[in-house]
């Protein structure tokens, strides 16, 4: 066995088999073992058009095979454009688009955060925008005569973050896990 094939082998003792049958308790998703591997979602995703990593079906096997960890982990989780193309074209009629959300909020739950929507999430709870706005963008605003934009509400961003416990999970990742 090469050792480009090796990160392919998938470790049994390494997977959660009841992973599939936990996530299949959410009614969004109850559907997911109906998937008979065809690849429509696949071949009708306008993202893994364009992705040389993307494959919704691949995501939705590593699930379904107890891999856990690897699909919880996996930067491609985070590329799904939740256009529900795939779940519209589904032979089987699997919310393929809602399985990934469920999964992503499994992902978040337990610490895996991507860099981007991470720094996204800061920014929110410290400016109350996603992307930090600029004096000089603030100013091409004022010259091309556009009204300010809203303060943020600073201290109900920071409660609602610390009630959905967005800065325990921030924390929980850079802690290493």
């Amino acid at each position: 066995m090469t050792e480009e094939n090796e990160s392919e082998v998938i470790r049994l003792s390494e997977t959660d088999p009841q992973f599939k049958y936990e996530l299949s308790k959410n009614s969004e998703i109850e559907n997911l073992m109906l998937c008979m591997q065809c690849g429509t979602c696949t071949a009708d995703c306008p993202v893994a058009r364009f992705s040389g990593t993307y494959r919704p079906l691949k995501m939705l096997r590593m699930a379904l095979l107890g891999m856990k960890s690897d699909v919880l982990s996996a930067d491609e989780l985070w590329l799904c454009a939740s256009c529900y193309t795939c779940t519209d074209r589904c032979p089987r009629g699997v919310e393929f688009a809602s399985v990934l959300r469920v999964l992503r909020n499994i992902a978040v739950g337990e610490g895996y955060i991507p860099d981007g929507f991470k720094e996204l999430g800061l920014n929110v709870l410290e400016t109350g925008y996603a992307y930090e706005i600029s004096d000089s963008r603030m100013r091409k605003r004022e010259n091309a005569g556009l009204p300010p934009l809203p303060k943020s509400n600073s201290k109900s961003i920071a409660r609602l973050a610390k009630l959905v416990g967005f800065l325990k999970q921030v924390k929980k990742r850079e802690g290493g896990k």
